[in-house]
């Protein structure tokens, strides 16, 4: 899988990439990352990017020039599978949805800034809207990287244990059952009996019977979906 970032702050996104699994699955050879300066595809002597809201009001705006040439500059390499927009009033990012772009080959994600995109721009180059939910950042960069993580992680080979992104919370519609390790007892709290079983079977059932617990405690919308 390949992922192509757009940003006019890349440096926000030095950090996500440059440890742990995100940064292990690179030096695998399991993702490529690539971030780039969108300041880069500036045709202004000043490497401009934005400018006035045309009808007035507070906020710069995101000027499509940059942008077209950036996409375009990617696009004349290779094809994309979506090219995203991290926006507030996108849709709602969820597992399912990661599952999705994981099974994707290539994907660009445009981070937005200030007040916003010119809307050509999503008229005319983006395929996919994503908004991690409903509140508003500084720019798309963190939410990008949110992304990145959810969907990098479910690639074959980047966890340890090709079993675990399936026991996560939501890959089944519920919240993971709570989880222990050693010490089995702690200051007198201990750890559930079943667990120490060996019982492979009542484990399961265990597990299970405390993720739909917790599911309706925590979050009973999701039993409703």
């Amino acid at each position: 899988m390949r992922i192509d970032i757009i940003t006019c702050l890349p440096r926000l996104l030095d950090s996500p990439f440059s440890d742990s699994i995100l940064m292990r699955a690179q030096n695998k050879g399991l993702v490529e990352v690539h971030v780039h300066d969108l300041r880069q595809f500036s045709e202004d002597k000043h490497k401009k990017i934005d400018d006035y809201a045309f009808g007035g009001g507070a906020g710069m705006v995101m000027m499509i020039e940059p942008i077209a040439n950036c996409i375009r500059s990617l696009q004349a390499e290779r094809s994309y599978d979506d090219v995203i927009y991290m926006s507030p009033d996108g849709q709602q990012f969820t597992q399912h949805l990661a599952n999705e772009l994981s099974l994707k080959k290539n994907l660009i994600i445009l981070c937005g800034h200030y007040k916003g995109v010119d809307e050509r721009v999503r008229e005319h180059f983006i395929t996919r809207e994503i908004s991690i939910g409903d509140y508003v950042l500084s720019g798309g960069e963190l939410a990008a990287a949110v992304v990145a993580d959810a969907v990098i992680r479910l690639l074959p080979g980047v966890l340890g244990d090709e079993t675990s992104a399936l026991t996560d919370s939501f890959q089944d519609g519920l919240v993971a059952p709570p989880v222990y390790t050693r010490p089995a007892e702690f200051e007198g709290m201990k750890a559930p009996d079943i667990l120490l079983s060996g019982h492979e079977k009542k484990v399961e059932e265990w597990r299970f019977q405390q993720s739909v617990e917790r599911t309706k405690k925590r979050r009973p919308n999701l039993l409703d979906e």
